[in-house]
């Protein structure tokens, strides 16, 4: 297909005629050179038509003069040099008994350079100074980071007058760049001028242009922003970068309440990670849920021989495998319907795939259906643990990772009892094992399915009131790929039944969690949105904790992992004995038994406000 852009190349067959034509002038101060006419035509076409073969087999023609750039300008001087050199090559056999000026092929070069760089660079030139001056009737727009996203996301700007953006200076977090100018922008102070500087400019739009700013500081930028009632937008996240290697205007979107608590990005172990998991057959047991389904994403880019999808969910399932093998292509994927509870379904697995690493994130882990569901607890988050690990066990599975969470710590309500009697039975069949069993222990995950974002979206989707249990309520969050990275990183550590725990960072005030979310949909809380506290639920607890005081804590080779020392169970006999019958009385749904029996099997076991839920147990009854 003929490219367009070939239709200046007899401009350029112009310009080689002027520049020699010059050239000769400039050498003679006169037109003497006319003297001998055909001699110096026939010079003039061995030139022109040499120029041309090396200009048409080049890259010149294949930029935009729009986007003309550095890169351009070091082409066009390439393929001036390389026409010259040819040019002049040719010219000197042919007239080799002909004294010839060594001066007229160096003018040529340095014309025709000018002529090409005229020719290249007028159309931006124009653009960029007369066609950007409709920007200047825009909106007063402050860009905040004055390195190399900043700089390209002004250029945007300046590039597309539609967006009536104008952008009046940067603001930065490096000294070094006070007082400078980029592109004719100054960098007009620090991030703790913003307030000042909104002020002085009269600022209407903000764009944060800093992809590795903190949780912290965005927050305190929206937060002055959001005073102003002044627009703000964010650049996407560095991953989104990686991926799509360049920064537009569109790509910008509104702050989320990810970024207010966002953490910094984890430094993985690659190769530690690939030992354990590139061309391995992975069984990831809760593949369509939160945790389940990242873990599923993160593990398809070390290249597993196959990846197991299993869980009892028929729908989310099916939609999880569609994504997977959209964004993974050349991965085999197995999706598999099935119940933890269910061990002859297990055994037929392991039986046809013989999966040799197992994640096993099915689990229920809603902490007041629980209190309501014992019984299920049990079944589901214990005995279904004790399925899938004493069949990777028997069928010689590598490794075994068992996603845990902070409410097994000091549990106040059964499902963290469960979590706590799952991580227990772990250690419990370690010493006998082969297989490496690996626990991995963390809070609240940002979005999850059921967790308080969602549902604080949906209330305020719906004008109010926005519920809290507590005003003292705190909760430690990280992000579910965040999550999912360190639990792929600690099952590379984990040898010998160990419970590794994740740095979860500062917690969370869920009241400030549920200020801001209301403050990001443009409202302000109590005056637009109330806020109203229902109480603690039976079995919450105000502070999540991540230690049991009985167990140890050292630091690992990671920085955001520690270890536990795990628990020595004395007795196996009793603790086999007590599992046994607390299966038994879950499919009896002998719910105070229940309670009873998690008392004795694991000490530290203390029932939130028992008189309550026991009286909710006899209502039910009745």
């Amino acid at each position: 297909m003929f490219n367009k852009r070939y239709l200046v190349f007899p401009i350029d067959v112009l310009f080689m005629i002027l520049s020699y034509t010059f050239a000769h002038f400039i050498r003679y101060e006169s037109l003497e050179f006319f003297i001998e006419p055909s001699r110096f035509f026939t010079n003039l076409a061995i030139v022109i038509f040499s120029r041309a073969i090396v200009f048409l087999y080049s890259d010149i023609y294949r930029s935009l003069w729009a986007y003309a750039s550095v890169h351009d300008l070091i082409e066009i001087i390439k393929t001036t040099i390389l026409s010259s050199a040819v040019s002049t090559a040719i010219l000197t056999l042919y007239n080799r008994f002909s004294q010839q000026s060594r001066m007229v092929p160096i003018l040529d070069t340095i014309l025709l350079l000018c002529f090409l760089c005229i020719r290249s660079f007028s159309w931006r030139l124009f653009r960029d100074e007369y066609l950007s001056q409709k920007s200047k009737q825009g909106k007063n727009t402050l860009v905040i980071g004055a390195g190399k996203s900043g700089v390209n996301l002004l250029n945007e700007i300046r590039r597309e007058p539609d967006l009536k953006l104008k952008a009046v200076g940067f603001l930065d977090n490096e000294e070094n760049k006070l007082g400078a100018h980029i592109h004719g922008i100054p960098v007009l102070g620090l991030l703790d001028d913003l307030e000042k500087i909104i002020l002085k400019f009269k600022i209407e739009e903000v764009i944060i242009a800093i992809p590795d700013l903190t949780g912290k500081e965005i927050s305190k930028i929206f937060k002055t922003t959001d005073e102003f009632k002044i627009q703000t937008k964010i650049l996407p996240t560095i991953q989104d970068f990686i991926s799509n290697h360049s920064i537009s205007y569109k790509q910008l979107r509104d702050i989320s309440v990810e970024d207010l608590l966002g953490r910094e990005a984890v430094n993985l172990e690659i190769d530690s990670i690939r030992s354990y998991l590139t061309d391995k057959v992975i069984l990831i047991t809760g593949a369509s849920g939160s945790i389940g389904s990242e873990i599923s994403k993160q593990v398809s880019h070390f290249n597993p021989k196959k990846i197991l999808l299993f869980d009892q969910a028929e729908t989310p399932l099916y939609q999880i495998d569609y994504e997977l093998k959209k964004l993974f292509p050349k991965i085999s994927f197995e999706s598999i319907i099935g119940d933890v509870k269910n061990i002859s379904r297990i055994v037929s697995v392991f039986d046809k795939f013989s999966p040799q690493v197992v994640f096993h994130c099915a689990a229920y882990k809603h902490v007041p259906l629980m209190e309501l569901n014992p019984s299920e607890a049990v079944l589901n988050n214990v005995q279904g643990t004790k399925n899938i690990a004493d069949i990777s066990r028997l069928r010689g599975a590598e490794r075994f990772v068992l996603i845990s969470t902070d409410k097994a710590v000091n549990p106040v309500n059964i499902m963290g009892a469960s979590k706590r009697l799952a991580e227990l039975y772990i250690q419990f069949i370690t010493p006998n094992s082969k297989t490496k069993f690996i626990t991995v222990r963390f809070g609240n995950v940002l979005g999850s399915n059921g967790s308080v974002i969602p549902r604080f979206k949906e209330q305020i989707s719906k004008g109010g009131p926005v519920t809290v249990t507590h005003p003292e309520i705190i909760r430690y969050f990280m992000t579910i790929p965040e999550a999912s990275q360190l639990v792929l990183q600690a099952g590379s550590m984990g040898e010998k039944g160990e419970i590794f725990i994740l740095e979860m960072g500062e917690p969370v005030k869920i009241l400030d969690l549920a200020e801001e979310m209301i403050r990001l949909s443009g409202l302000q809380p109590y005056k637009d949105i109330k806020i109203e506290f229902s109480g603690l639920r039976p079995g919450e607890k105000l502070y999540e904790e991540l230690l049991l005081d009985i167990e140890g804590i050292k630091p690992t080779n990671h920085t955001k992992i520690k270890i536990l020392e795990t628990t020595k169970i004395e007795n196996h006999i009793l603790f086999q004995s007590r599992l046994n019958k607390l299966f038994e009385l879950a499919k009896l749904c002998k719910e105070k038994e229940i309670y009873d029996l998690f008392k004795e099997i694991i000490p530290e076991y203390l029932v939130h406000d028992e008189y309550l839920i026991l009286d909710k147990l006899n209502k039910k009854s009745i």
